[in-house]
């Protein structure tokens, strides 16, 4: 393997001389003394791991892309939130694809890195103005995350101490699923509702969840069930997909008052 190929050439971690300095500030002679200090010796590995010669760079992508061609294409299905999608070649190219917005600070210093910073600013700004809300974070894995997070927020910032929390029975089921799992051991009861039947509803809950659009697809009119929670005091909270917000009114603007998406 020639060096100038190799994965190693370009590290940029301590070299010989920045390691001599920090074991002579820590005491110890070595790495290998710091190891018999600091590891437990029930889980020391004594003999050499059994792995291959390292691979030049270009080896290891033809690897990778022979693994990569073992997966099989399959036809999409389009449905509970998932679905196709389009990225414009001058997007991907001016952002995805732009080494700006990784490098222009190193992410190895305490503050996040000055170009993923700026993408992350730029982002919440177009959240805040598809929302219709004041603040915007960015952000949670996925939408089922940040509805369990919205569901355990509603429940602190509520004015009762209801531990019922209704849920839109046209959520997708994969949101459902999470939020489940994050109620259970909180003791929140999760009763799904027709959003036609809120108005009738004659139990105190603490929040509210409504999909805008719905896993089917259907809008509803999100003012007048927020109008309802509003006044038993409970918070709304609304999923939606964030290119639907392009076309749909802001949630914020009725009656939200946390989105996730």
């Amino acid at each position: 393997m020639a060096f100038e190929d190799s994965f190693a050439r370009r590290h940029i971690g301590p070299g010989p001389a920045d390691v001599a300095v920090m074991l002579d500030f820590i005491g110890v002679a070595s790495a290998d003394e710091l190891l018999e200090q600091t590891v437990p010796e029930v889980i020391r590995l004594r003999e050499p791991l059994d792995l291959p010669s390292p691979a030049a760079e270009h080896e290891a992508l033809h690897e990778l892309q022979q693994i990569a061609n073992l997966n099989k294409s399959a036809v999409d299905m389009i449905g509970l939130g998932y679905h196709p999608t389009i990225t414009p070649p001058v997007i991907a190219r001016n952002i995805l694809e732009n080494p700006s917005w990784y490098t222009a600070y190193t992410p190895y210093q305490p503050e996040i890195s000055q170009g993923r910073l700026t993408a992350l600013l730029n982002f919440q700004t177009m959240v805040e103005d598809l929302t219709g809300l004041p603040i915007a974070g960015a952000s949670l894995l996925d939408e089922p995350t940040a509805a369990a997070e919205a569901m355990t927020l509603s429940r602190r910032a509520a004015t009762g101490d209801s531990s019922l929390y209704l849920v839109d029975e046209n959520i997708h089921p994969q949101t459902l699923a999470v939020m489940q799992v994050r109620a259970t051991p909180l003791g929140i009861q999760l009763h799904p509702i027709a959003l036609g039947d809120v108005a009738t509803f004659a139990d105190d809950y603490f929040g509210i969840l409504v999909s805008y659009p719905g896993s089917d697809g259907v809008v509803v009119d999100i003012a007048p069930i927020a109008a309802v929670a509003h006044e038993r005091g409970a918070v709304v909270t609304v999923t939606t997909d964030l290119l639907a917000l392009c076309l749909l009114a802001a949630p914020g603007a009725r009656g939200a008052d946390i989105v996730v998406g």
